[in-house]
């Protein structure tokens, strides 16, 4: 079944305010994860394995590259044997990109939010609107993603268009 967020990645300036606002507004605080996510060449859209000690899973999504709100339409399967997975993908397809991060998670009811450091990268903020927990639009998801980027005074120069992954590539290249 596919999925629908609509997300934003910012740069963050002050993590701690951010936390704050959360902690302020009863966020749920579901703990802070260290994930590896290992992206394999596929044909189109992006396909990764996300590995920590709170999320497991497979993740297939299609999404453009564009700064501010933008909607990304996925498919995630839990994992059980990430491990095993991930040697028979990286045989089958091989690797394009792996993506360190230690990553805080919050949740407000359906909208997601994490608090990322990725070395050699920095620091940042994801805002997740997500059809997951709620039976929402697209239009109604837009408008919570816009509503927690003005809460939290996030400027225009700080919207990222592209992924961890391709910030990545592109240092590599």
């Amino acid at each position: 079944m596919s999925l629908l967020n609509v997300e934003i990645k910012a740069r963050c300036n002050d993590a701690s305010l951010i936390r704050k606002y959360l902690l302020d507004n009863n966020a749920d605080f579901k703990g802070v994860d260290e994930q590896t996510d290992t992206y394999f060449n596929v044909q189109h859209g992006r396909l990764k394995l996300r590995e920590g000690n709170i999320e497991n899973n497979l993740i297939f999504y299609e999404r453009t590259n564009q700064a501010g709100p933008k909607n990304s339409h996925f498919n995630l399967v839990k994992v059980e044997d990430a491990k095993g997975l991930k040697e028979a993908l990286q045989k089958s397809i091989g690797i394009k990109v792996v993506v360190q991060k230690r990553r805080e998670i919050y949740y407000i009811a359906n909208v997601k939010f994490h608090i990322d450091e990725v070395p050699g990268l920095g620091e940042f903020v994801e805002i997740e609107a997500g059809n997951v927990l709620a039976d929402l639009s697209q239009q109604q998801l837009n408008e919570q993603c816009n509503f927690y980027l003005n809460e939290f005074g996030i400027k225009e120069e700080d919207l990222m268009e592209l992924s961890y992954s391709d910030m990545l590539l592109a240092e590599i290249k």
